[in-house]
């Protein structure tokens, strides 16, 4: 929020804009890039969450990272892992690539 002008908000304030249409106007579009990129982290962390199941749930219930380390060290099936591994990485990438859409960050 500090790295937007304070000219943008002043000048909104001589046309007449509130607070509301500042908001709207002004800074959602500017923090649109790092909105994008702090969902897609949250989104990575979430899909990567590992130590709340294993040690809460443990062999009962799984997440993609935990059933992805079962299949890896309890069942040494090193294939299953690794197409595991494989399906995370895009499920990471499809969710990139909606936000960003959604957000509208790739078109400036």
């Amino acid at each position: 929020l500090q790295l937007i002008p304070k000219e943008l908000y002043e000048a909104g304030r001589v046309d007449g804009a509130n607070r509301l249409r500042q908001f709207f106007s002004i800074t959602m579009p500017l923090l649109k890039p790092t909105l994008a990129v702090a969902l897609i982290f949250r989104t990575l962390d979430a899909l990567r969450v590992f130590d709340v199941f294993q040690v809460l749930m443990g062999n009962r219930m799984y997440s993609m990272a935990s059933y992805n380390y079962y299949q890896l060290i309890g069942n040494r099936n090193m294939g299953l892992a690794s197409a595991i591994g494989v399906i995370i990485f895009f499920l990471i990438g499809i969710f990139a690539v909606l936000y960003m859409r959604l957000m509208g960050v790739d078109k400036e």
